[in-house]
């Protein structure tokens, strides 16, 4: 039996002697501010609050929870957006932020050794001056921890042409939820035997906690051109990205606004944004100089083909970063339309774009919720922020029910439930409509074999009677807020 009183007791006791008073958080107060990860719908009160200054702590506080029988749930800087760092109950909470130097660099191998707390841009900072970077890019990179990047397998508007975290994580080393301290994988992405570092890339934190990360590292592009173009519907900027797509071209980004998230991240950055646009895709090309003066030619050749009504190409690298402030600010700025959201992260073939986002806009119209479309354009990665007040009776409910209908469309026109922000409690409930029942049982397999006392980040990713018979996760009596 996990989780007795008992246990967490013995816990305290041992945790007591081993970290110091900021270090192990009981006040109830203090466990609020850790109650909710970035889905703010789903709270729970962690028991208590861990967070470890070293490697070595954290590994004696893994032993000692899996010696105790004690749940535990990793977490990193809380910027997850599907639950998967909502706290156990009955559990404690294993805070990794403090744990963020950067232990290696190595230019020569284009190699980073770093712990998990490392934020995600401060190791692109750090490798700049040797002409590198880290790839995966997602919209909190400035807050956002590699670790979390890891348990999320996170991608980013890059993601079209870089993939995501795991094609950029070489190794790792980790603390299974039996307290053991492993290395899996090696200094390529192809080290031999089981790909056991893949199966803890995007396990959303089940098969333990990282401690140690191998980040493969790219150099930065000899020459970068973007651009922002504006269409009277929002079929026709599907249609464009269809067409850049099969042209040939290889975008390192393409990315798609609709008119309401134009309006709310206009306000929110003063990019100069054309708002009354239906529709904008920000679209950037990289690599070598004359490859990318090519491409750029007969990219802007193929919107104007296609219907753009403007085409505002950024100027000097201050432009270019205009642009993508706007775009990355975009979850922020919902906040301007409404007091809360839920962002879904479904996945659809690019062919079917039109079609899902006219289905949406329906959606918004008859649930009285306006929906902001912003998304990966270029591989079809949705993001469409269903806004609500909670202060209405019955709209917290009714954007949970549009989100879900939102996924369930994504799957009916051969997608998939989640891209990057993975699964976590918010869509536990969809995973029968996407996987079989054996696909499950071998994915449960699988988790057991890391975690055969089922303690760490239970309640996750795999649906149970338990979770989907009644809506596991969130906590009445609660305030919900927006981010």
């Amino acid at each position: 039996m996990t989780g007795t009183v008992g246990g967490l007791d013995r816990f305290i006791e041992f945790a007591r002697a081993l970290l110091d008073k900021e270090s192990l958080i009981l006040d109830r107060s203090e466990r609020l501010a850790y109650s909710c990860d970035g889905l703010t719908s789903h709270r729970a009160l962690p028991a208590v609050v861990a967070i470890p200054k070293s490697r070595d702590e954290l590994v004696l506080v893994v032993k000692a929870l899996a010696r105790y029988g004690v749940p535990f749930v990793a977490r990193g800087a809380g910027t997850g957006l599907s639950g998967g760092a909502l706290p156990d109950a009955e559990g404690v909470l294993v805070v990794t932020a403090r744990l963020d130097s950067i232990i290696e660099i190595d230019p020569l191998s284009r190699l980073a050794v770093v712990e998990p707390g490392v934020v995600n841009l401060d190791l692109s900072k750090a490798v700049a001056e040797h002409g590198l970077y880290f790839a995966p890019d997602p919209s909190s990179q400035i807050a956002c921890t590699i670790g979390g990047n890891v348990a999320e397998n996170s991608g980013g508007a890059h993601c079209f042409k870089y993939g995501f975290t795991s094609n950029h994580i070489l190794g790792l080393e980790v603390v299974t939820p039996t307290g053991e301290l492993v290395w899996l994988g090696g200094e390529t992405l192809e080290a031999p035997g089981p790909d056991l570092r893949g199966v803890v890339v995007g396990a959303e934190g089940t098969a333990g906690i990282v401690t140690r990360i191998a980040c493969r590292l790219m150099a930065v592009p000899e020459a970068r051109k973007t651009l922002i173009s504006y269409f009277d519907s929002v079929d026709a900027a599907g249609d464009a990205v269809s067409t850049i797509v099969s042209s040939g071209l290889v975008p390192a980004a393409v990315e798609m606004m609709d008119n309401l998230a134009l309006k709310a991240c206009e306000l929110a950055t003063k990019a100069g944004l054309d708002t009354t646009a239906a529709a904008a895709l920000l679209v950037e090309l990289d690599g070598p100089s004359v490859e990318v003066e090519v491409g750029f030619a007969r990219l802007c050749t193929v919107l104007e083909e296609k219907g753009a009504r403007e085409i505002w190409v950024a100027q000097s690298e201050e432009e270019r970063a205009l642009m993508w402030l706007a775009r990355k600010a975009a979850f922020a700025a919902a906040g301007r339309v409404a007091p809360a959201y839920i962002v879904q992260d479904g996945v659809i073939p690019r062919t079917a774009l039109p079609e899902v986002l006219t289905e949406i806009e329906a959606l918004a119209k008859s649930s009285g919720l306006a929906i902001l479309n912003v998304f990966h354009a270029g591989d079809g990665n949705l993001h469409p922020l269903v806004t609500y007040d909670p202060a209405i009776v019955g709209a917290t409910e009714r954007a949970n029910e549009v989100a879900a209908v939102i996924l369930s469309l994504c799957l009916r026109v051969g997608g998939s439930i989640t891209g990057e922000h993975g699964v976590g409690v918010d869509k536990v409930c969809h995973m029968p409509e996407m996987f079989s029942t054996s696909d499950l049982e071998a994915f449960s397999r699988l988790r057991r074999a890391f975690d055969p006392e089922g303690i760490c980040n239970r309640d996750k990713l795999l649906p149970t009677p338990k979770l989907c018979g009644e809506r596991a996760g969130s906590l009445s009596g609660a305030p919900v807020v927006s981010r």
